[in-house]
């Protein structure tokens, strides 16, 4: 159990039936009357965003969220195949629940599939991944003064956008949390 008092960003609690994770919290101490903890709450299930407010003294049970390493082995339409690397089961996520989390992950590449007593509710791709362009315009010398980014397709399928001397066939390096070029491979 977690008191309100004790509450840290990233702590995930089951509060009224529901699995949420802190994403800010702040004690207030007002001038009159009791102090109390502002909180903004991310429901790990359905993505919604609430914000509460706690007395210090209110507790909560700590929800466990298990985080297990699997490889993406392929998609068959509306379902999403992964194997655990240590016991070789196999599981099947719908689309749903995957989203757009692996629209920069090759097969075969390691993930993390988040559950809650058993049920697959997230799909966190590696941090960054190498990926080659398959796709995009060839950019001109003095086309720009600085900065230009050009749209580019990645072997996924998936659009990012590049700098103008990235050309067809280079591999180059995103951040999967924002979709970002970093470098080139």
């Amino acid at each position: 159990m977690i008191s309100a008092g004790d509450f840290r960003n990233g702590v995930t609690l089951e509060i009224d039936g529901n699995v949420v994770q802190i994403l800010e919290f702040q004690h207030v101490k007002p001038g009159k009357g009791a102090a109390f903890v502002r909180t903004k709450l991310k429901n790990v299930i359905n993505g919604g965003v609430v914000e509460k407010t706690f007395r210090p003294t209110e507790k909560f049970p700590q929800a466990r969220i298990d985080r297990v390493d699997m490889q993406y082995l392929y998609s068959d339409g509306e379902l999403f195949n992964f194997m655990n690397m240590e016991t070789y089961d196999q599981i099947a996520v719908d689309q749903n629940t995957v989203g757009d989390s692996l629209k920069f992950v090759k097969e075969n590449e390691t993930c993390k599939v988040c559950s809650y007593n058993g049920s697959v509710f997230a799909i966190e791709p590696p941090l960054f991944v190498e990926l080659e362009i398959t796709d995009t315009e060839p950019g001109f010398k003095g086309d720009t003064a600085q900065g230009a980014t050009k749209p580019a397709i990645v072997e996924t399928g998936a659009q990012v956008n590049v700098p103008l001397f990235v050309n067809q066939g280079d591999k180059i390096k995103i951040d999967t949390r924002t979709g970002e070029y970093l470098s080139r491979v």
